[in-house]
């Protein structure tokens, strides 16, 4: 590439952002990166009807925790600012003008109601009203009209719009990185309006305006655009710019495989679809976010970049400098990509075996008030411990409890499975042994209580089993051996004593 690659992640602040946008700013950082490039955040508000409070920061914020921060943006390295649309709507009008001036676009005077008629009208005869190149003449625009009448009509004030254009009877070639070459029937394209009689222009004159002056040199965008593609190719052409590469990403699928993944089917299914919690400012909704339940940025990150694209081998845990690394949008599938809730659990789960004891234990102390006078140390002791079995920092108060309190009670199940009639007599022979170790070591645990049971010919599962419930309170957790080095010798017979008294 000779050019610096430049791309843009272009949300619009009208709600949090959905996960299928942080695919989308995923896969452009990736390939910015990959090429030594810009990734530049954009904020498409022009449209301040659906403007929601706080949602432009959401967006940052989402970005920052998954760990893909923006080169350029709002308040960031503002070297083609301002990269809000609504600070920019005074650069559009004299692109609009200049596309009136070269003939490839024109006012449009037609009233809502008249327009409505026709769709009705067309409707009714079982087909579509498209405004082009086949009815225009017929309608109330700079094209039918004397250059007189639509000056009148402009030094009166009414309502106009400035449509594009589409020219008839051509075949557009476009190309695709993602999905290759595509033909385009110039004369089934409409009219897009471009720019909008209060005074603000529409995303597709808005967009690529911006893309030009912000020296864009790759479109990579979800396919919901890829209708809108043939439109901004002719566009680029009626400027004369040079028209950057386009790559359009597939859907994300709900998890049956069938439609668009919706925040209805996380809801429904019990997963977020946005990266952090969010707080509807008018109704108060809160809707879970993956910080908020426990996943790592790594997984989500790791998670994501699968979702349509993959390496060509059989590896799947990716750090972020080797997904940079790998990617290339040439792998990116055309079809659309399967949200599986489980195999992002699968990823948490490898990135929390990633993270060092004493990191999950500061996290796992932050949301325990029980462990506020209990050594950090200790608790990432006992974290060690049962990490294999953990998914989320959230799950180890049920596998590490019994490192910090004795048990309330015993499972019933197995109260009944472990003691019989000889097990009062056995733990209390266990207790005497307990008490006369003094290197209260694993190792030295494990010896002399084995040696004991085997050389009075005990049946491990006689001891063994009460043990771990006096220990635990139920028959689970780690080796017993750690479990007693941990709560050490004193707190061990206390449990064991208290068992024999209960059951």
């Amino acid at each position: 590439m000779t050019k610096n690659v430049r791309v843009r992640f272009a949300p619009s602040p009208t709600g949090p952002l959905h996960i299928g946008g942080v695919r989308t700013a995923l896969f452009n950082y990736l390939f910015a990166k990959k090429n030594n490039g810009t990734f530049v955040l954009r904020v498409e508000d022009t449209d301040q009807n659906r403007y929601v409070e706080g949602a432009e920061q959401y967006i940052i914020d989402s970005l920052n925790w998954c760990n893909i921060p923006f080169d350029e943006g709002p308040r960031k390295n503002e070297k083609f600012g301002p990269y809000r649309q609504s600070e920019r709507k005074h650069l559009y009008k004299q692109y609009a003008d200049e596309l009136i001036a070269s003939g490839n676009a024109y006012y449009a005077f037609d009233t809502a109601e008249t327009l409505d008629f026709h769709r009705k009208d067309h409707e009714a005869k079982g087909k579509t009203f498209i405004y082009n190149w086949h009815n225009r003449l017929k309608l109330s625009n700079s094209l039918s009209l004397s250059a007189e009448e639509t000056q009148t009509k402009l030094e009166a004030g009414e309502d106009y719009v400035i449509r594009f254009k589409s020219p008839q009877d051509e075949t557009l070639h476009l190309t695709d990185i993602i999905r290759g070459d595509i033909k385009i029937d110039t004369n089934i394209l409409d009219d897009k309006v471009l720019f909008k009689s209060d005074g603000m222009p529409t995303y597709h004159l808005a967009n690529i305006v911006d893309d030009h002056l912000m020296e864009i040199t790759h479109v990579i965008r979800g396919e919901e655009w890829l209708p809108s593609l043939a439109l901004h190719y002719q566009l680029y052409k009626a400027f004369g710019w040079e028209t950057p590469e386009f790559a359009h990403l597939p859907l994300i699928l709900k998890p049956t495989g069938k439609g668009k993944l919706s925040k209805r089917d996380g809801d429904k299914l019990g997963f977020p679809v946005f990266p952090l919690k969010w707080t509807d400012p008018k109704s108060g909704d809160v809707s879970r976010g993956y910080k908020e339940d426990g996943y790592f940025p790594e997984a989500m990150v790791n998670f994501l970049a699968f979702l349509g694209w993959n390496p060509g081998t059989e590896q799947e845990i990716f750090n972020l400098d080797a997904l940079i690394n790998a990617f290339e949008l040439e792998r990116v599938n055309k079809s659309g990509a399967r949200f599986d809730p489980d195999k992002i659990k699968w990823f948490n789960h490898h990135y929390m075996q990633e993270q060092s004891n004493e990191v999950l234990a500061e996290s796992f102390k932050s949301q325990h008030s029980e462990l506020a006078e209990i050594d950090v140390n200790y608790i990432a002791m006992a974290i060690g411990l049962v990490k294999e079995r953990a998914t989320f920092i959230s799950d180890y108060w049920d596998l590490t409890h019994y490192f910090f309190v004795a048990p309330p009670e015993y499972d019933e199940k197995a109260s009944k499975k472990a003691f019989k009639d000889d097990t009062k007599p056995l733990m209390t022979q266990l207790i005497e042994i307990i008490d006369g170790i003094d290197d209260f070591s694993v190792v030295n645990l494990q010896t002399k209580i084995k040696g004991w049971i085997t050389s009075n010919d005990i049946g491990f599962g006689k001891v063994m089993m009460p043990l771990r419930l006096a220990l635990v309170g139920a028959l689970q957790g780690p080796d017993v051996f750690d479990i007693m080095f941990m709560i050490g010798k004193n707190e061990s017979i206390k449990r064991i004593e208290k068992v024999i008294n209960k059951l």
